[in-house]
């Protein structure tokens, strides 16, 4: 029975740290799928601000950009998406990027909408641990 007591001790302790790896490692992994949600969506507002900042062009003819207060538009060229790729790539970014987490070229898992006050906002809803990524110009 002495010989028992230690083993379980070890055993409850290699389970423990064991677990606490794995917590830290999922944790990791989160901030790494937000860190490039940020960095896409402020390459891909880049490119719009860009775009629309050329003698020219206008928000409007990038597609049907919803104002954010009555709805949100999908990025992707799926069906009732609107296909930013279509306009920007290649003379404004090289590729519309894709949610790490599963997006695809039809539906990108980014959305873009228009504020009222005509600033652009470019946002995550897919992030891990509900963090807000999104920006706004």
């Amino acid at each position: 029975i002495h010989s028992i007591i230690p083993l379980i001790f070890i055993i409850y302790f290699l389970s423990s740290l064991i677990t606490i790896n794995s917590v830290s490692t999922s944790q990791n992994f989160d901030d790494a799928r937000n860190s490039q949600r940020s960095s896409d969506v402020l390459q891909i507002l880049n490119a719009v601000t860009q775009y629309t900042s050329e003698q020219g062009n206008l928000l409007l003819d990038l597609g049907d950009i919803a104002y954010c207060n009555e709805r949100i538009t999908q990025i992707g060229s799926g069906s009732g998406n609107v296909d930013l790729a279509s306009k920007l790539v290649p003379d404004y970014i090289s590729d519309i990027p894709t949610d790490p987490s599963g997006g695809t070229a039809q539906n990108t898992g980014y959305t873009i909408c228009e504020e009222p006050t005509g600033k652009v906002r470019i946002s995550a809803p897919n992030s891990d641990n509900n963090q807000n990524i999104t920006v706004l110009r």
